[in-house]
């Protein structure tokens, strides 16, 4: 079990993460609170141990500019969030060999059966929500996960308390970002509190 901790924007957050040592972090790129900018993501970057994948959120973005963040440096996968389609997505492998993680917002089985012939290394299933791409802090049901092929990400309301029920679903990787944060900031006992929880039930 991989864990991921999403929107991270302070110099503090990469410290914090360094220590709790997650597998990925993640820079929003695409509009929210917890956006950064290309610059703001290279510093922060440079401050990340090498052995943490950091993971581009990005809302129907420019290819382009999603390739450049990747040969800079700045990122190692891809999370798309937005309405790119197969197309898009296809023309981004070409443009970049990196990993494309696509985030599914489920409010059926059928979501979840449906991404399953995307042309994606990795899904990322999240909370459906009229009013927002992601980051909603909200839980989904995940038993409409079930029988899901393809490995996923599972985002969506994660924190401490249901931890150990996200890790029975068998994603590939849990991704918090509200999950590890007090009053709007990433908070570093809670970080390290999970991960290490993460890695008590992998052994």
């Amino acid at each position: 079990m991989k864990l991921k901790f999403c929107g991270l924007t302070r110099p503090a957050d990469i410290d914090a993460a360094n220590q709790a040592h997650p597998d990925y972090i993640g820079f929003v790129f695409a509009p929210s609170r917890r956006r950064v900018s290309d610059v703001q993501a290279d510093q922060l970057r440079a401050r990340l141990h090498p052995s943490i994948r950091a993971v581009g959120v990005f809302v129907n973005d420019r290819i382009e500019h999603i390739a450049s963040l990747v040969e800079n440096g700045v990122i190692d996968a891809v999370q798309l969030h937005g309405g790119e389609d197969a197309e898009y997505i296809r023309e981004l492998r070409r443009q970049t060999s990196a990993a494309v993680i696509r985030a599914v917002r489920v409010s059926s089985r059928e979501d979840v059966e449906h991404a399953q012939h995307l042309p994606v290394q990795y899904l990322l299933f999240d909370t459906f929500s009229e009013q927002a791409q992601g980051g909603t802090g909200q839980v989904f049901d995940w038993s409409m996960l079930e029988g899901a092929e393809k490995p996923f990400f599972l985002a969506g309301g994660i924190d401490e308390s249901n931890i150990p029920r996200a890790l029975e679903t068998g994603a590939f990787a849990l991704d918090l970002s509200s999950g590890i944060e007090t009053n709007g900031v990433k908070d570093a006992e809670k970080m390290r509190r999970i991960a290490q929880m993460v890695r008590s039930y992998a052994k």
